[in-house]
């Protein structure tokens, strides 16, 4: 394939986010007396905005509407960010690699807002031509939606991308718009085994994105 663009997830991959979602999701079901289901986590992850506020809304907490929950959330999401930014190990210098061998683009589950923030104290928005958020696009992940949008934000075929996930439903839907992907798990959320083989190449971390790496992934 001719590489033409890297496009990369954002929650666990530049960010540990996942356990300030679960944190800030939980607090919210428990201050409205709802209750939190053993596979709530793994079903939250990769959602977009509209289809996680309406499973919360409908299966977990009474009397309030998708909006109220999505607009709450997210709220305290920013507030969080604002306090703390779990950037991973070497995630701004990654990205850096990434944009001096291709054009880069972002596909991620979190809402516009928190997408900004965080790649605004990152320093690297400048990097990405073309950011979707999932809420921006039909279906969340694991459908391909985001991925197919940000690759034609970025004028090239889905085919001719690599994109870099950590969660079984990104990898999904990475790899169900046709492109190319690197796993980089998170060993407190690994991705399901039938996932995780849908991967071109495992990483241990980001220090392990390199343009050796990327590049062997696209031949």
């Amino acid at each position: 394939m001719p590489l033409q663009a890297i496009v990369f997830d954002l929650d666990g991959v530049l960010i540990d986010s996942e356990p300030v979602w679960e944190d800030v999701r939980r607090a919210y079901v428990a201050d409205l007396g709802g209750r939190w289901l053993p596979d709530t986590q793994e079903r939250l992850m990769g959602m977009s905005t509209d289809e996680w506020a309406e499973y919360i809304a409908s299966d977990l907490v009474e009397g309030v509407s998708a909006e109220d929950v999505a607009y709450e959330v997210i709220d305290r999401m920013s507030q969080r960010y604002a306090e703390h930014l779990p950037v991973l190990p070497g995630a701004r210098e990654a990205v850096r690699r990434m944009a001096e061998i291709r054009r880069l683009g972002l596909a991620s589950s979190s809402p516009r807002a928190l997408i900004d923030i965080v790649l605004g104290r990152l320093g690297v928005e400048s990097l990405f031509p073309a950011t979707v958020s999932t809420e921006e696009v039909d279906r969340g992940k694991p459908a391909p939606d985001g991925y197919l949008m940000v690759a034609a934000q970025l004028g090239v075929p889905a085919e001719d991308c690599v994109a870099i996930e950590d969660s079984s439903n990104g990898l999904r839907s990475a790899h169900a718009a046709g492109m190319r992907v690197i796993a980089i798990p998170r060993p407190a959320h690994p991705p399901a085994p039938d996932a995780l083989a849908l991967a071109a190449h495992v990483a241990d971390g980001l220090d392990d994105l390199t343009a050796e790496v990327v590049h062997k992934v696209a031949k």
